[in-house]
């Protein structure tokens, strides 16, 4: 199966220094901002969609800007490009959530996919007015997804769950296509939930090994439910010509983080309910040294940063040598993001991806049309900059 990148929209700000947040943390940054605009994250959203990104995932959380209604607004200035849309089912009704899912596909053209994001902090889960705790809040995840289903296949849908209630539900208009769910979760109460529900499982990007490990529990879990799943990845990436001026961009990045900052970052992901956020957290032990955790993989990100906390640095053969790795294990689908994230979106997709598509692993979505004709103009654009840095 060819590989499909996806590109990251920074509705927190975006900046040449890493912009934290998440999980209990507040956005924040030690350099200059730019703040996340209509106008600048359209920017990065055309980039990503001119280079061979397939999607845009935008976060979810009170750090950030809600992302459907940034989406919603982004989405006039592309044409191709899908977003990957978080989504809090504690926030918002199954039905409505399906009405709002089949909305987005008429007027963007069928370009939504949907992450599932359950809450792994109950503090701020109580800010929006959900008082469940974590593994309920799972369950009712669960009782959601088998609602907004149901109502994608058509059906009237009647459901007296533990957590959700609805009756005679329906949608006058079906999604056309239906969107793809993703999820992430490392609990056994998540596992369960992504077996029975979602497309595509994510994990972040811990070393090889352990994304083998939980790609082999997840087959497992999707087996005993009748179905298969797909497998993602999200990463951050610093990928330069050379392995020296990546490692330098790497390190530049760490020198900006404020040892006050770093320790309240840590003090506060601590408590974090998250499995994945503790698994993150175990990669780098909140110390400066010994980041590289695997050739190219380096956990420098996690100090500063909640959630995903790991980037591939190399030059642009080694970051194409790791996701061959990663996909050697399974993992078809990367979700990627570097800061800035309009100048790294080019380096990667000028200096990478080429390099994944003469090895075959690779093929840019408008390269060839759906009628078989020429090459559409993105296209074309791509192929012409390839070589070119940022």
């Amino acid at each position: 199966m060819p590989l499909t990148f996806h590109w990251f929209l920074p509705t927190s700000g975006d900046s040449r220094d890493v912009v934290g947040g998440g999980h209990g943390v507040p956005a924040s940054s030690s350099g200059r901002h730019r703040p996340p605009t209509v106008a600048y994250l359209s920017q990065i959203a055309r980039a990503a969609e001119d280079l061979g990104f397939v999607a845009a995932l935008t976060p979810t959380g009170a750090w950030c800007e809600d992302a459907w209604l940034t989406t919603a607004m982004v989405s006039q200035a592309t044409q191709r490009l899908k977003f990957l849309v978080a989504l809090r089912p504690g926030f918002v009704s199954p039905t409505l959530a399906a009405q709002m899912a089949s909305t987005f596909q008429r007027q963007t053209g069928g370009r939504l996919l949907i992450n599932v994001v359950t809450g792994g902090e109950s503090r701020e889960q109580r800010a929006y007015g959900d008082f469940l705790d974590k593994d309920a809040r799972y369950r009712r995840t669960g009782e959601f997804l088998h609602v907004v289903r149901e109502l994608w296949d058509g059906k009237t849908v009647d459901l007296h769950g533990e957590h959700l209630r609805v009756e005679d539900a329906r949608l006058v208009h079906l999604p056309d296509p239906v969107p793809e769910v993703y999820f992430g979760g490392s609990s056994p109460v998540a596992g369960e939930v992504a077996a029975r529900h979602v497309d595509v499982y994510l994990t972040w990007g811990e070393p090889p090994a352990q994304v083998a490990g939980k790609i082999a529990w997840m087959r497992e879990l999707a087996a005993k439910e009748g179905r298969t799943l797909r497998f993602g990845v999200r990463l951050h990436v610093i990928t330069r010509d050379t392995a020296e001026q990546a490692w330098a961009e790497a390190h530049r990045l760490l020198d900006g983080f404020d040892p006050d900052t770093v320790r309240a970052v840590q003090t506060g992901l601590a408590r974090s309910e998250s499995e994945g956020q503790r698994r993150m957290l175990a990669l780098h032990g909140g110390a400066r040294d010994s980041l590289e955790i695997h050739p190219n993989l380096w956990a420098g990100i996690g100090l500063v940063r909640g959630g995903a906390g790991t980037a591939l640095v190399g030059s642009h053969d080694e970051v194409a040598e790791r996701i061959r790795e990663y996909h050697a294990l399974g993992i078809d689908e990367f979700v990627l993001s570097g800061y800035p994230h309009l100048e790294e979106a080019y380096w990667f997709g000028e200096g990478v991806l080429p390099r994944l598509a003469a090895q075959g692993l690779w093929r840019h979505p408008a390269q060839v049309p759906p009628d078989g004709g020429a090459p559409s103009p993105l296209a074309v654009r791509s192929e012409a900059g390839a070589g070119r840095g940022a």
